[in-house]
């Protein structure tokens, strides 16, 4: 049995040996195999091992575009972007921390977020912010504070929190705050145009993203800059029309105005009458762009462009016109008012006071309404609207803002001779403040109107239409200067050492298909100096309940106040001595009452 046994053991030993020799042929083929394979990534197939650790290691991002700022005529910021940091959380990295795989090889004791420290340091409330974050495990982005400050945000970065990570943006900033609120509007929170010039000079001021390569650590921090694939493209810069100056004085006495007055929203255009180029545009009520938590949807309007109103006698400058090229008309013809009442069908139509016997000069200055009736049933009916929409009444201005509207001019199917009769006091027709305004200054520019504008414009000859001869526009400058007089219904919008021009006018609102009995719009619409007329403004308070309601009583101070600025900051000369008020002698045909109520 030992022998048996010791020849087995031989055999055994034999089949061991081959075995092993097997075995370590397979294994060195093994480590031939890996050697190769080692070779060929490493110096044949480097780009494999590269791409490889790129993906753990090489991330892409954006590279923010830097928007363009907006600044006015005179390069005063009116918007710029400074740089923030946005603080986010990847919820399915904190779904994976606190539920680590248990089948792994080496299994990681669970990491869970401590939302009550984030929250604190961010500002937020902490279940809210558990349940965001819990209710989205699969999300790999969540935002938790958009738009810090870069030193704010680095204090909850360097917590180190799991999952937590900042990134780069902009955010804009509007340094004349509520008084360019509605000329300006705002951006949303991903830097794009919402409201104003932000939003009607978008593609100008936005610019392009750019993309670059960069090395990250598992926490998503930038390590290394690697390769810039795409450069960012700043936006452009706007050098807007408007002058901050005037702007700010035109909100600060607009917002006076309303207070002295309880009225329920004012607004102001103002405009170079040279270049067309828009000067101020205010609103009240007003908001803060830069704080707008607490922004009610009724401020956003930019009444100066969206509402539409009555202009009341406002429009009679235009009756005036069309009486004049008509030839029917001159400024001698002979209007007879009494008894103060004249009715057309059956329509009465009534003045303040009975002024007998007036001529043109006295219609303007004394705002008559039969006088201006008189003239427009006397014409063809569609003479009065076709002047109204020569002057651009009844279509946009094509200015650019947004959410411009038009107006409106009834169509000629309405045209009975009831509506031509009140169209020629300014009813039964609906303007903005914006198109008012362009209207006069082409009055002032001596019938020449100039395209709107809301940038700065370099060229000296900018494009023109004539609307009206020089002869007929000129005709009505001494007819609107009598208006700032002791005799007319706004001596308060004279200025100082400037010969002003202009109209009032009051017009009852519309309201429920009819007209309120106590609310009204109060306006005034002028321009200045009258020896070379430079701007032109319209003021407009709506709902004025307090000091009086007529344009002359409320709208014509404001005036006042905002042309004596903007001339002086133009440089404008004066035009009259400063210590003579201008009193134009007013020609009547015969005696008529003079008692001055600030009226339409």
């Amino acid at each position: 049995m030992n022998i048996k046994f010791f020849n087995f053991s031989l055999t055994e030993s034999a089949d061991y040996r081959e075995r092993h020799w097997i075995l370590q042929g397979i294994l060195a083929l093994i480590f031939i195999a890996l050697a190769a394979r080692a070779f060929y990534l490493h110096i044949i197939d480097q780009e494999f091992l590269r791409k490889q650790g790129d993906a753990r290691m090489v991330r892409t991002e954006t590279i923010n575009a830097h928007r363009g700022m907006i600044m006015d005529r005179n390069g005063i910021p009116l918007a710029v972007s400074t740089p923030v940091t946005s603080v986010w959380i990847n919820p399915k990295e904190v779904y994976e921390l606190a539920h680590p795989d248990p089948k792994a090889k080496k299994p990681k004791p669970p990491v869970y977020l401590d939302y009550n420290a984030i929250a604190s340091a961010i500002g937020l409330e902490p279940n809210e912010l558990k349940r965001k974050v819990e209710a989205n495990p699969k999300k790999e982005f969540m935002y938790l504070k958009r738009h810090l400050a870069p030193d704010v945000a680095k204090v909850v970065l360097d917590r180190d929190f799991p999952a937590v990570y900042g990134t780069n943006e902009y955010r804009r900033y509007y340094p004349q705050g509520e008084a360019t609120a509605h000329v300006i509007g705002f951006t949303d929170l991903d830097d794009k145009g919402k409201e104003g010039v932000e939003l009607a000079f978008e593609k100008e001021l936005a610019g392009v993203s750019g993309l670059q390569q960069v090395i990250k650590d598992r926490k998503g921090r930038k390590v290394k800059d690697i390769t810039q694939l795409s450069p960012a493209k700043a936006g452009q810069d706007i050098y807007l029309s408007f002058d901050a100056r005037v702007q700010y004085i035109a909100h600060r006495e607009l917002a006076r105005a309303v207070q002295e007055h309880e009225a329920d929203a004012a607004y102001l255009v103002s405009i170079d009458v040279k270049t067309g180029e828009v000067l101020a545009i205010v609103n009240q009520p007003a908001y803060n762009p830069n704080n707008r938590s607490k922004l009610v949807p009724a401020q956003l309007r930019n009444r100066a462009i969206t509402d539409m109103f009555e202009p009341g006698s406002t429009m009679k400058v235009f009756t005036v016109i069309a009486a004049l090229e008509s030839g029917k008309y001159t400024t001698d013809s002979l209007f007879n008012t009494n008894p103060g009442r004249y009715r057309v069908y059956n329509k009465t139509i009534t003045d303040h006071h009975n002024y007998g016997v007036i001529n043109l000069h006295t219609l303007i200055t004394k705002s008559s309404n039969i006088a201006s009736a008189q003239i427009a049933e006397s014409l063809p009916k569609e003479t009065l609207p076709m002047l109204h929409r020569r002057f651009g009444f009844g279509q946009v201005t094509e200015s650019g803002f947004p959410g411009e509207s038009k107006g409106l001019l009834q169509p000629p199917k309405s045209w009975g001779p009831v509506e031509i009769a009140t169209m020629s006091y300014g009813y039964g027709v609906t303007v903005t403040a914006l198109q008012l305004a362009r209207a006069y200054a082409a009055l002032a520019n001596h019938g020449v109107s100039h395209p709107i504008s809301l940038k700065r414009i370099s060229q000296q000859n900018a494009p023109s239409t004539q609307l009206v001869t020089a002869k007929i526009a000129d005709t009505l400058f001494p007819m609107m200067e009598s208006v700032i007089s002791s005799e007319g219904t706004a001596i308060k919008a004279s200025v100082p050492g400037y010969r002003v021009a202009g109209k009032t006018g009051t017009a009852h609102k519309a309201k429920g298909g009819g007209y309120a009995k106590n609310e009204y719009m109060s306006l005034f619409a002028g321009f200045a100096p009258v020896a070379d007329p430079r701007v032109a403004m319209v003021v407009i308070m709506d709902g004025a309940k307090k000091g009086g309601y007529y344009g002359g009583a409320v709208s014509a101070p404001v005036f006042s106040r905002v042309m004596a600025e903007t001339l002086r900051l133009m440089n404008i000369p004066l035009d009259k001595p400063l210590e003579e008020p201008a009193k134009p002698k007013v020609m009547t045909a015969t005696p008529v009452q003079t008692t001055l109520a600030e009226r339409v």
